[in-house]
């Protein structure tokens, strides 16, 4: 099977000029001579082809005006062929170093400011880049450039369903075998090995398995040495990736039995979740949603157990725009899609999160995910 070619299906609808010509769009809106790109969820979707982020320096330079440019590693030269890219390449190979490779991209574009990845460009390359050219205007432009991702294609949907899918196919074949006296790492080598069995290509991110008071740890790291006990809460948060596209869901059950007060949290929480598919629609803010969920839990005794917001957009990446949370007041447009994951965790005792991928439509939402969500007390 050829390199970077197996499994990248959104935006094929597109052509690679199409697709660069949106970044040019960005660069004139900001009133930058150009935007860069380096490897990473929008350099992916940029290129469709995904290629590494290293010690090697790798860019894509889209001009509001006029030709892209790259600057390629030599070792990356063929695979990049793949790309179908007509704009002019700078290689530079691992003994003579990247610095005029640089020059050159800087000497040829003829730029004075830069748009760049704020939360993904490398100090390093943002050195290399004043080092060319030391008069270069650099821009945090992340919000731009990947908010073109926000708005999901059809394409996407698809790839994004099939990763949750996955997830949940494996989430069900793990639960089904879940006994007491299992250590957590138990549990999480069960999950991850169930993924890849379901078909995932990769791990969107490495999965949380927390039971008892590790729970109430919002990201817990799984324990060697704590075995799940009766009335233990036991809170699994995964996701496969497939197709470049990674899935996030989240359901927390008790083992054996719960107690009244593990109920009263649950039926918290998921009265929170239940509220977010109220509420999200074309048109709404992301500080709507989050008010109207988190409000359902403040409204609780539960209240002083509250440590996150609502939740995050999912694509590529698995935490990105937009951020569900009061403050932010962007508009949601059809198309988004974000994690509804209220969760209530209380240290020493246990936490209940209950998560779900939600598709934004001009009608209201839809839910990708389809696991149960009703309290479940797993007889082990």
């Amino acid at each position: 099977m050829p390199p970077y070619s197996c499994c990248w299906i959104s935006d094929l609808s597109q052509s690679l000029n199409d697709r660069l010509s949106a970044y040019a769009a960005v660069a004139a809106d900001l009133g930058v001579d150009a935007v860069a790109l380096v490897p990473g969820p929008n350099f992916t979707r940029a290129v469709i082809h995904p290629f590494m982020s290293h010690e090697r320096p790798f860019m894509l330079v889209i001009p509001a005006k006029g030709d892209p440019a790259a600057l390629v590693p030599n070792l990356e030269l063929r695979s990049w062929d793949l790309v179908g890219f007509e704009g002019k390449v700078f290689d530079w190979r691992d003994q003579d170093g990247h610095d005029a490779a640089f020059s050159e991209l800087m000497a040829h574009l003829q730029i004075g400011s830069l748009g760049v990845e704020g939360q993904v460009m490398r100090v390093f390359v943002h050195h290399a880049l004043q080092k060319a050219r030391p008069n270069l205007r650099i821009v945090d432009a992340e919000n731009e450039i990947s908010g073109l991702r926000m708005i999901k294609t059809p394409e996407d949907i698809a790839a994004l369903q099939e990763a949750i899918d996955i997830s949940e196919r494996a989430l069900a074949r793990v639960l089904d075998g879940v006994r007491l006296g299992q250590t957590e790492k138990e549990i999480e080598q069960s999950l991850i090995q169930a993924l890849f069995a379901e078909g995932a290509e990769d791990q969107a991110f490495h999965p949380i398995v927390a039971a008892g008071d590790g729970s109430a740890r919002p990201h817990a790291k799984a324990r060697a040495d704590y075995a799940v006990k009766s009335g233990d809460a036991l809170l699994l948060d995964l996701g496969a990736r497939k197709h470049g596209f990674a899935a996030d869901i989240t359901r927390t059950v008790f083992l054996d039995h719960a107690t009244d007060e593990a109920q009263a949290v649950y039926d918290t929480v998921l009265r929170a979740n239940q509220k977010g598919f109220e509420v999200a629609r074309a048109g709404v803010t992301a500080h709507q949603i989050d008010d109207a969920v988190i409000g359902v839990l403040e409204a609780s005794p539960y209240s002083d157990r509250i440590r996150t917001k609502t939740g995050h957009g999912l694509g590529r990446d698995v935490h990105e725009a937009p951020y569900i949370m009061r403050g932010n007041h962007m508009v949601l447009p059809a198309g988004t899609v974000f994690t509804n994951e209220p969760g209530l965790y209380q240290i020493d005792n246990f936490g209940v999160r209950i998560e779900d991928d939600v598709l934004i439509t001009d009608g209201g939402c839809t839910s990708l995910t389809h696991f149960p969500k009703e309290l479940t007390v797993l007889s082990c």
